[in-house]
């Protein structure tokens, strides 16, 4: 018997891109909101593809939540909280641009119940975006709002000036 190897794609094979879920997302082809992790930041676009080429129409980074308020002290702007404010943000662009509603791409990041990527949906829905998902996914509103967290935020007083 001859013995037959497949060669895996190289970014399948460092885990960041799912070939078979990107192809749905493509077919659908409806605009989608993308949200990655680094070990800093989230990092979200509003992306429209054509061909399977990708423009993106919008990128917001969790550094600019530091204009809104957010404590320069802080190392790192990738919590829950930052998570919520981040979708809340380009939420907020994309309806005042009127752009059509998106798909919520999450690419390889693992989606467990109450964590960053159900924080960025939750963000997004109260920015106004209809998207179909779960209540009882969402982390609860003291963990949103940052109340565990050891560097204090202005929550409300951050919200409130993204949303104005």
């Amino acid at each position: 018997m001859k013995d037959i190897h497949k060669t895996v794609k190289k970014r399948r094979r460092q885990n960041r891109t799912d070939y078979l879920h990107r192809i749905k997302l493509l077919s659908s082809e409806k605009p989608r909101v993308v949200f990655r992790k680094t070990d800093r930041y989230i990092i979200s676009q509003y992306i429209m593809s054509k061909e399977a080429k990708d423009m993106i129409k919008i990128g917001v980074n969790s550094k600019e939540l530091i204009k809104y308020g957010w404590p320069k002290e802080s190392k790192s702007i990738k919590s829950l909280s930052a998570s919520y404010l981040t979708g809340l943000l380009i939420g907020k662009k994309i309806k005042e641009k009127k752009l059509e509603t998106p798909i919520v791409d999450l690419g390889m990041v693992r989606t467990r119940h109450k964590s960053k990527p159900h924080a960025f949906i939750k963000g997004l829905l109260d920015a106004g975006l209809k998207i179909k998902s779960k209540e009882d996914t969402f982390p609860e509103e003291k963990r949103i709002r940052g109340e565990h967290m050891k560097t204090k935020i202005k929550f409300d007083e951050i919200k409130s000036k993204i949303l104005k």
